[in-house]
C-alpha cells in the first residue's frame, strides 16, 4: 500500500518538475559566482611541480610579477618527443613484461633438435643457440655501458 502512494506522489511531481526545467534561465535568476585560481596564481603555472618550456616561450607568472615559479627550458624541436630521460628504457626482471617472463618458460622440459639437453639426436645444437645468444647479449650490454661512461 505504501509503495502505491509513494508512486501516485511521483507522477503528480514530476510533469512539475520536468516543467520548472525546460528553457533558459530567466535574467534574474541568481547564478553562483565564479570561482578565480587561487589567490593570483597564473593559469599556466603548474601548481606543484616544474613547466617545461620549448624554444622562446615565457615563464608565466602573475600580473604583480610576484609569483615563483620554476620553469626549465628545452629546445623547440623537442616538443613532440619523448621526453630524454624516458627514450633509454632499460628492461629490467622487475619491469619486464608478463609475455617475455613467460617466453622464457616455453623451454622448460624441450627435448630433442635445439632442445640444449642429454636427451635426443642433435640436441646439443640448442646449447650452441643459447651460448651464442648469452655472448651477442653481453656483448651488447657492455658496448651500452662503455657510450654511456665519459
Amino acid at each position: 500500500m505504501v509503495g502505491r502512494v509513494f508512486a501516485a506522489a511521483l507522477l503528480l511531481t514530476a510533469p512539475a518538475a520536468a516543467l520548472a526545467q525546460s528553457g533558459p534561465p530567466s535574467p534574474d535568476a541568481v547564478r553562483a559566482p565564479r570561482t578565480p585560481a587561487a589567490g593570483g596564481v597564473s593559469r599556466n603555472a603548474p601548481v606543484n611541480g616544474v613547466l617545461v618550456l620549448y624554444g622562446n616561450e615565457r615563464c608565466p607568472t602573475n600580473a604583480d610579477g610576484a609569483e615563483v615559479v620554476v620553469c626549465t627550458r628545452r629546445p623547440a624541436e623537442e616538443q613532440f618527443r619523448i621526453p630524454k630521460e624516458l627514450r633509454n628504457f632499460e628492461v629490467t626482471p622487475d619491469n619486464q613484461a608478463w609475455a617475455a617472463k613467460e617466453a622464457a618458460n616455453q623451454g622448460v622440459g624441450a627435448v630433442g633438435v635445439g632442445s640444449c639437453s642429454t636427451v635426443g639426436a642433435a640436441s646439443a645444437t640448442g646449447c650452441v643457440v643459447q651460448n651464442a645468444t648469452r655472448w651477442k647479449r653481453e656483448r651488447k650490454a657492455a658496448a651500452k655501458a662503455a657510450e654511456d661512461q665519459p
